[in-house]
Parts: structure tokens; sequence; C-alpha cells
């Protein structure tokens, strides 16, 4: 989510997989108040970006399975300059972590956007689970070994004290916060190796970096390769369109989301769409699906810090509205399954085929409903992550974390975001609606 304001853009495994795509079957093509309605489970607590709530901000879940005790696994996710929060599968808090301090009091302050995990690391002491974070405030990777035995406190800081800024030159680069946003986790099966793709904030790069373990077990990494996507388009009137963003700003990336069965990297730009391309960052990118908002001319003003947007000319797509931000996989045990997008701008969520060798077509949506007074609906999505794997008697079809950007916590009058704990149940059982 963008933190300047833009007040115009505001499964067991294979019987989920059944009944998920009744469900897509059942739902209209549009978006919005006709889209199949699902409700949580469970929230977090709420989290406030203010000195009295810590300037914690939700925005990005992961969920880790715990394969000795499924019905113990966690869910890690990001809160900005709050750091790092740890979940279990009630919503309650397991640990906090910090963000780094910054080096000086003139210095940007650590500022966690984006989390994924590898599942069996290869390191010199064996195998190990990680969660591996985008350091926005210091533009770095920040990287934790996962420990069940430590139920307390499951994640360790194994980062590299080395670890060098990914797209900063030096600090004061780093307080211009051009820096790490997105990420994804990626391991090659053809070389073993296991990598981390990152997005630059206010710019259409992507990093490829490979993650280098080390025999002290810290973890560190380095820069293989980056690629940029486009940031001006050409329309099919022959004009050129750039959208409209702050000035010296270009069309940024966050939600991003390997699929390991074809070593495709899905990545969402937020104002344009979703880009598939190679997760080695070789080959020619493809946008498989638009932004409504694709194509539409805006004047931006400074009093205001808004965009204006002018008369659509009819060339953006109809699932979309931005922006577009996290990006998860609904994997199925034959390979098939699906890719969800947030679709922030309307509160939805798109889901695409992702066969392998198909086009990644639209199958339908959903939105995530209020299921009380206490226990809202979501708005304005930045965050998700699907586990399609039995997680003990409470989530036996699996789990759906999704981040709530505008949460409504009891006698209180300030903003709040949090994180939406669904039933993967909950989702298929809405066919019947």
């Amino acid at each position: 989510m963008r933190t300047t304001p833009r007040a115009a853009h505001r499964a067991a495994a294979l019987a989920a997989g059944t009944a998920l795509a009744t469900l897509l079957a059942a739902a209209p093509a549009g978006a919005g108040a006709g889209l199949p309605v699902v409700t949580a489970r469970s929230e977090s607590a709420p989290l406030f970006d203010d000195e009295a709530g810590g300037n914690a901000d939700a925005d990005d879940p992961a969920i880790w399975r715990n394969p000795a005790d499924p019905g113990r696994s966690l869910v890690m996710a990001t809160a900005k300059e709050g750091g790092l929060r740890v979940y279990d599968l009630d919503a309650h808090l397991v640990q906090s972590i910090a963000a780094p301090k910054p080096p000086s009091a003139d210095d940007a302050p650590g500022r966690y956007n984006n989390v994924d995990l590898v599942t069996g690391l290869r390191t010199p002491a064996g195998r190990a689970d990680v969660a591996v974070v985008s350091d926005r405030g210091n533009d770095r990777l920040r990287i934790y070994r996962v420990d069940a035995s430590r139920p307390g406190a499951p994640l360790t800081d194994i980062t590299d004290p080395a670890a060098a800024p990914v797209f900063s030159a030096d600090q004061g680069e780093i307080n211009d916060q051009r820096t790490t946003y997105g990420l994804a986790t990626w391991q090659d099966g053809r070389t073993g190796r296991t990598y981390a793709l990152v997005s630059q904030r206010e710019r259409t790069r992507l990093a490829l970096l490979e993650l280098l373990p080390a025999a002290d077990g810290k973890v560190g990494y380095r820069k293989v390769r980056t690629l940029d996507l486009p940031s001006s388009f050409r329309l099919p009137d022959g004009t050129t369109w750039n959208p409209c963003l702050e000035p010296g700003e270009l069309p940024q990336v966050e939600g991003m989301v390997v699929d390991p069965a074809t070593g495709t990297l899905y990545a969402g730009q937020e104002d344009i769409g979703i880009w598939r391309l190679r997760a080695d960052l070789t080959g020619t990118p493809v946008l498989l699906d638009k932004t409504k908002e694709y194509g539409v001319p805006g004047t931006y003003d400074e009093a205001t810090e808004e965009c204006t947007p002018g008369a659509d000319p009819g060339f953006g797509g109809k699932h979309l509205s931005a922006d577009v931000e996290g990006l998860t996989l609904f994997q199925e045990r034959d390979g098939d399954g699906y890719l969800l997008a947030s679709s922030q701008g309307d509160n939805t969520f798109a889901l695409y085929d992702r066969e392998v060798g198909e086009r990644n077509e639209y199958e339908g949506g959903f939105k995530v409903g209020a299921a009380s007074s206490t226990l809202d609906s979501v708005e304005e999505c930045d965050g998700a992550a699907i586990l399609n794997a039995p997680l003990g008697s409470r989530y036996p079809r699996g789990l759906l974390v999704v981040q709530d950007g505008a949460e409504t916590p009891a006698a209180e009058d300030r903003t709040a975001t949090g994180f939406k704990f669904v039933d993967l149940g909950a989702v298929v059982d809405a066919a019947d609606m």
C-alpha cells in the first residue's frame, strides 16, 4: 500500500480444490456486491500507526506449517516500523520483534514491509525453515530461523551483519527510501539454490538475490541480476500513457509470488496490473491482466497530493481495481490451482487459473465480509497468504490470512490495521449462497 494519499484509487487439499472450483463457477464475472462473501474466523489485535501504538501498521502475512504438529503452526506478519509479529492459529500474539533502530536520529528507522518463507533452506548445519523480510527502512533483507522447540520465541535473527543494502549506495540514498519493498522467495528445483525476489519502492525495478548460508549459521545474500518493468505504456489508440503519481515516482511493484511448479514470478504493479515472468528475471514479462484504471489519464494536484482522473478511454481490465496488492497461490496436489490477487480499490479478491501451460484466465472472486459487529469485513487489503494443507482441528482444510487495512477496534477513534484468519472451508461453503 502506498503511504501517500490516493483518494481516487484507495483444502484436505484435493477436496478443497474441487469445492473451490465450484465456488468460482458460481461467481459472476464482475466484482463487488455480486461476488460470494466469506467471513473470517478470527483476527489479530489491532495495530495502530501512531506513537501510542508503537507506529505499527499491518502489511503482509506468511503461514508456516509445523510438520510435527500442524495445529501449532504459525503466521508471521509485518508491521512496518512496528517490526515483525508472530501469531498462533487463534490469531493470538506469540512473539513481537522490533525493527532495527536507525544508525542515527536523522536516519530512516527500520521498516518491515513484506515477508515470505523458505522451507528446508540448505545450510552447513543442515536444513532450516526461515522467514525472509524486506526491511524497507534499511534497504536490506532480514532472515529469521524458525524453531518450533521455542514456543514463546520461535524466530531468531540469523541475518549476516555484513549484509549490504540492496538498491542504495549509501545511507543518504537509504534515507530517500527508494529501497526494498515487495518480496517473494523461490527455491530453484534444478540447482537447489534459494533466492529472494525484491522490488524497489517508487521504481519499477526487481532484483534477484541469492541467499547465502554461512558456516557460522548466519545467512547473507548476493545480487544476481535486476529487471525493470515498464513505466509508460502504449495504448491501442497510439497514445502513450503514464499513470498519475507524485512527481518523481514510477509505478512500483509490491505483491509478488513465485509458482514453484513452473518457476514463474507473478508481480503486481500497483497501478498497472499483474505481470507474469520468469523468476530468474530473464525473458520478456507478460501483462496477464490490467487494472480497471489502466490508461486513465490523471492530473496531480500538489495542494491535495491527489490525482484527478480524466475521461476513461476504456483500455483497462474488468477484474482489478488499483492498487493490485497481495498475491498468493492456492496450490493443489496435482499442480493445478489458482493465483489470488487483492484488488484493493474495490475490496475484493480475484482468482486466476494457474494450470501449467494455461493463460491464467480469470476464474472469479470473492469478498471477506463482516462475521459480527466486532469481527468486521476486510477493506484495502495489502497482503494475503494461503496454505492449502491441514492445520489441525481448527483449520483442517487450510488457511487464508489477509491484511485488513481498515480494522474496526472497539472504543477507539483512530485508524487501525490487522490480520484476518479465514478458514478455506468458509470459502468453499460460500458456493451454497
